[in-house]
């Protein structure tokens, strides 16, 4: 009998071991399935492209890691023990607050804004239940990042708070209330399918495990499918057209390295970023500099909050020498406002659309003739 129980002793103590194992390090790849499914009514997730958080699963528990250390066990019943250093969360959770748009399309992707008590604000906002709902009083605003109300945020009674701590921070006040703070770092995901994948993170957080790998499914499909047809395309051709991003602004110009998200859908959408041999996430340069990289770059990606309609003549008076570059002479810059679209809000779960409406740029013979871009297209 004492054998039995040491043996059983000796198999979770194993289990546990190599669960804290699997968590440990940066940017840990999880393994192609768990060991063991939570329970028969929980869906497993497995991580694929986001470097930032893995997922184990035993028996009766989940761990999940974050970022550098933050890890969190996912329970279903308070009496389950954990392992040391490990944040319970019972879940499902029914209510929490999101610090920024890219949290806030997760539970979008998933039907999920039932679950959502707060947000820090309506800037640029355009879904209209999000909308309804701030209106009426369900969704709460807490303020910005550094300057939360934390009476609103009590009143909220939320769960856990979903936050994003590389950002302004600020959150000593609410650490003191007790609340779970949950990094979501999908912003720090330099593939465009490794930022849509923390759709499955907020999943597990909700109960909505399956419902998510179906959404994340549908993307990735979508998303590989068309960068397939652009490689095949590429070498056919054998040619990129090249393509520089950004504005000057205060002075400076500021450059997407390229390793960003946004140089990895330049990469898939077929063409050439002028910035790809920076190895960081960007930098700031004067115009002269920028110049010699683009000058004669065929295409030129600009993301700004212009009131009222962009224009050429609009970008030649923010910067005279802006008529220099050949995009500009060639009415070749590609244009997304984002007070005309709802591009923080849901691109991070349509990364498909975004590669899309920029192969449709760079090769349309590759879409639908009378295809609609959402984000991006010609500017008139």
């Amino acid at each position: 009998m004492k054998s039995k129980k040491f043996a059983a002793a000796l198999l979770k103590a194993t289990i546990i071991t190599a669960l804290l194992c699997a968590c440990t390090g940066k940017n840990v790849r999880q393994q192609e399935s768990n060991d063991t499914a939570l329970d028969d009514s929980v869906c497993s997730v497995n991580v694929k492209y986001a470097t930032e958080f893995t997922v184990r699963d035993s028996a009766d528990v989940r761990l999940v890691c974050v970022g550098k250390g933050d890890r969190f066990a996912l329970v279903r019943s308070d009496e389950v023990q954990v392992p040391e250093d490990y944040t319970k969360v019972r879940v499902p959770i029914s209510r929490t607050i999101c610090m920024t748009a890219l949290q806030l399309s997760n539970f979008t992707a998933l039907d999920a804004h039932d679950v959502v008590k707060g947000i820090t604000g309506t800037k640029n906002l355009f879904n209209e239940d999000i909308n309804k709902r701030v209106s009426d009083g369900r969704i709460v605003k807490i303020g910005m990042e550094g300057e939360f109300d934390t009476e609103l945020i009590l009143a909220a009674n939320p769960d856990v708070i979903f936050i994003s701590p590389f950002k302004r921070g600020g959150y000593e006040p609410i650490k003191d209330t007790g609340i779970t703070l949950v990094p979501h770092l999908g912003h720090k995901e330099l593939n465009p399918l490794g930022q849509a994948e923390w759709v499955k993170f907020i999943g597990m957080f909700i109960g909505k495990e399956r419902e998510a790998n179906e959404v994340f499914s549908g993307i990735e499909k979508r998303y590989n499918e068309l960068s397939e047809k652009v490689k095949n395309l590429k070498g056919e051709k054998g040619v990129c057209p090249t393509v520089f991003s950004g504005e000057m602004h205060y002075g400076t110009w500021h450059a997407v390295g390229g390793k960003n998200y946004l140089a990895q859908i330049f990469r898939d959408a077929g063409a050439e970023y002028v910035v790809k041999d920076d190895e960081t996430a960007g930098e700031d340069m004067e115009f002269e500099k920028m110049y010699a990289l683009a000058a004669n770059a065929d295409y030129w990606r600009i993301l700004n909050s212009f009131p009222g309609e962009f224009s050429y003549e609009a970008l030649k008076a923010s910067e005279p020498r802006n008529e220099l570059f050949k995009a500009f002479k060639e009415k070749k810059v590609i244009y997304c406002n984002m007070k005309q679209t709802p591009y923080y809000e849901i691109s991070p779960v349509e990364p498909d659309r975004l590669l899309k409406d920029f192969v449709a740029v760079f090769h349309p013979e590759l879409v639908e003739a009378d295809y609609q871009p959402k984000y991006y297209q010609l500017l008139k």
